[in-house]
């Protein structure tokens, strides 16, 4: 005997009923894309409203009490949104004040492909971090590893970048028609 309750499993689309369209008044229903299921108007494409089908709002956690917004002076709260948590204004859509909580390194180096902008540090939507210049769309130069200002003792870039490997940590030129390798100083 199945100890699963199968009448959690016969819920036909047609029990789904998200009501009335908000801008025309046709019926809504569950649509499919290759990004994942949304509502959206009966009538399309006469009527292109559509949402998430689940409300991925920023979530307000916790109030930080004694904190001012620069901005507005509403007290500050801690949030969850899509990117994970992050302080931001109570006053919000009003106010888009956001705290960053990431530390911006203070010794920064200077980019050796267009000589004007500074690799800095970035993180990707997965969280990775990554060294990009900062002058982005203009350059495109950058570094999956931290990058070091040290001149490459083989090719004479001026950026070498620290990569751990099993002997320890080492220090090797991006270049890759160089791709010398030294023990980190």
């Amino acid at each position: 005997m199945s100890k699963i309750d199968h009448s959690l499993f016969n819920t036909h689309e047609s029990a789904f009923d998200p009501g009335p369209c908000p801008e025309c008044h046709a019926p809504l229903q569950l649509r499919h894309s290759k990004n994942g299921a949304f509502i959206g108007c009966s009538d399309y494409p006469v009527c292109e409203y559509s949402k998430p089908l689940h409300d991925s709002d920023n979530t307000e956690l916790t109030v930080i009490e004694g904190s001012h917004c620069p901005e507005c002076e509403s007290e500050l709260v801690i949030r969850k949104g899509r990117y994970g948590m992050y302080i931001g204004c109570s006053n919000f859509p009003e106010c888009h004040y956001i705290k960053s909580n990431k530390v911006q390194e203070t010794d920064k180096i200077d980019c050796p492909s267009c000589h004007k902008g500074q690799l800095i540090k970035r993180a990707n939507k997965y969280g990775k971090n990554f060294y990009p210049c900062d002058q982005y769309p203009k350059c495109h130069y950058a570094l999956n590893f931290t990058p070091v200002a040290h001149a490459c003792p083989k090719c004479a870039w001026p950026v070498m970048q620290e990569k751990k490997a099993a002997s320890g940590v080492i220090w090797q030129c991006p270049e890759r028609k160089c791709g010398h390798k030294q023990p980190a100083q």
